[in-house]
């Protein structure tokens, strides 16, 4: 009888990484929604053996990881786009014109309903509760990055630049743009730190007192 060699779903390089996270927290659990979101960039959206790779990787249950994936709507248990955008259509970004973004946006991208991938692999949508970020509404979030103050133009440039990665370099290697000023990468994980954004404070101003 022939052994059969178990193939990780997982690169070991990543593997690796999730082992070293626990250190960075004062408690290892702390490490499950990094590791999670590590190995969904890596694959695409998480398998039932990636996510016990991971517990295996943490020392941890694979029932409380399941648990973690399942509660949080950013992880996904099926295809996605290589590019995913998160719509808040939450009251503020609603009042603000969320829904005409969503319609759009559906355009833009080739599908019909959230739960459909764009025939060319590249995208698909989620409308979400709440991002943090109600100032900026109408927002959204795609590739780590949030933009926000929404419009149709700001859409079919989002998605436009996603295409042009992909024709005008190497399709399996698409190199990301630079982020435009105001936006910031977010840190892996499912936090949803507010955007920064550039303001001008004035200064305040100093007055003397006159003696007497």
């Amino acid at each position: 009888m022939k052994e059969t060699k178990e193939t990780s779903v997982l690169s070991l390089h990543l593997i690796e990484e999730i082992k070293a996270l626990p250190a960075r927290y004062p408690q290892p659990r702390s490490a499950v929604m990094p590791a999670l979101d590590l190995a969904q960039e890596e694959l695409g959206y998480l398998t039932p053996e990636a996510m016990t790779e991971v517990a295996a990787a943490l020392q941890l249950d694979p029932g409380y990881l399941e648990g973690v994936a399942t509660f949080y709507s950013l992880f996904h248990h099926e295809p996605v786009g290589k590019h995913r955008f998160y719509v808040c259509t939450n009251l503020s970004c609603s009042l603000r014109g969320a829904d005409e973004i969503v319609e759009h946006l559906r355009g833009a991208i080739g599908v019909k309903e959230a739960s459909e991938v764009s025939k060319d692999g590249l995208f698909s949508y989620e409308e979400v509760e709440c991002l943090g970020a109600c100032e900026f509404a109408p927002m959204l979030r795609v590739d780590h990055a949030y933009h926000y103050d929404m419009t149709s133009e700001k859409v079919d440039a989002l998605v436009a630049e996603r295409k042009s990665s992909y024709t005008s370099g190497p399709a399996s290697a698409p190199h990301p743009s630079p982020l435009p000023k105001g936006e910031r990468e977010l840190p892996t994980s499912h936090a949803s730190p507010l955007p920064e954004v550039e303001r001008e404070v004035p200064k305040p101003k100093r007055t003397r007192k006159k003696n007497g």
